[in-house]
């Protein structure tokens, strides 16, 4: 659905009572889009089953000028919870950079930048759930550089403090750059590092990561170091890899099978907020994870998906694991529009 009949509505009732034509061009019309996830996840360790929408995302997008361009994202369903996720402005230059204010999610990571209908799996691997996974409130600059080697040069400052807290005075600044460079039209290569202050603990994130693209295969690695401040918590590394293979169809209501295999693993972590003491503490314990599954696309890839994914998990003790994070069968289905 590309363009909101609500809007369209308002529009002409304006121009009624104006007793007149308003006149928008076209490129200047908001564009709508969205994203449902809808999945049934079954624990075969304790038997436990559940139905949940993950993501209903909706964000309205669109041009003022030729130069101004802006964005609004809302969740409506996030595990049942109403988040308000990008709300930015963008000044779009002449040539290969643009300046971003407001909402967002920082640049970080190959993984972790994803948005929903991009996952290759229906459950995001550990870099982007729980170690570099970050929204912030602040501003960015982008520079493209499509000939000789081209790039992606991405950086910002950001409060630090979360998207709820945007009231707060600070010091300093967190900062998050990322670097992507493409050289060859199959091979990217991003490398990235942010900083961040949750609490009273600054911590520093560098991330380096892969993928290629070869006849139907994707394949991508990812590797995240995180270390605090002070030594006030252990260093965490991260690792993330993947392989997906497309296969198409040509009969029956799907267009494409994907085979998908993955391994990632994490250390002990710290969000950085620290406890009644002061100190800070493991919120997620160690742990490796094979997950395999198969994606079923009923047209082009990432508009409407059928995912289907089994998830091993290793932890030192069972006992550790968090309630939503053993081993589990993922039935998802997935909608872009």
């Amino acid at each position: 659905m590309k363009k909101s009949a609500l809007i369209l509505f308002a529009i002409s009732c304006l121009a009624g009572t104006a007793n007149g034509q308003i006149t928008i061009p076209k490129e200047y019309l908001p564009t709508i889009h969205g994203t449902i996830r809808s999945k049934y996840e079954l624990q075969t360790t304790t038997g436990e089953e559940r139905f949940q929408v993950r993501n209903a995302r909706v964000s309205l997008d669109g041009k003022v000028l030729p130069s101004i361009a802006y964005k609004a994202e809302i969740d409506l369903s996030d595990e049942g919870s109403i988040k308000m996720l990008d709300a930015y402005v963008r000044y779009l230059s002449e040539k290969d950079w643009n300046i971003t204010m407001g909402q967002m999610r920082v640049p970080f990571t190959i993984d972790a930048h994803r948005s929903p209908h991009q996952q290759y799996f229906a459950n995001r691997s550990f870099i982007a759930k729980q170690v570099g996974n970050v929204r912030d409130v602040g501003a960015t600059a982008s520079y493209t550089l499509e000939k000789g080697l081209p790039l992606i040069l991405e950086g910002g400052f950001f409060n630090g403090s979360g998207l709820t807290k945007q009231k707060v005075w600070h010091n300093t600044l967190n900062y998050s750059a990322k670097l992507q460079l493409m050289p060859v039209k199959e091979w990217n290569l991003t490398l990235s590092t942010q900083k961040i202050h949750p609490d009273q603990t600054s911590i520093y994130m560098y991330d380096i990561g892969t993928y290629y693209e070869i006849s139907n295969f994707h394949l991508e690695f990812e590797y995240l170091y995180k270390t605090y401040a002070n030594n006030s918590f252990k260093d965490v590394h991260a690792f993330d890899t993947f392989a997906n293979y497309d296969m198409m169809l040509k009969k029956g209501p799907f267009k494409k099978i994907s085979f998908l295999a993955r391994y990632d693993s994490m250390g002990d972590h710290s969000d950085g907020i620290a406890n009644d003491q002061g100190n800070l503490y493991i919120t997620d314990y160690s742990r490796k994870r094979l997950t395999g599954g198969v994606t079923l696309s009923f047209g082009k890839a990432f508009q409407a998906d059928l995912r289907l994914n089994y998830e091993k998990y290793f932890y030192d003790q069972l006992s550790l694991a968090k309630e939503s994070e053993q081993d589990k069968l993922v039935v998802e289905m997935m909608v872009r529009f």
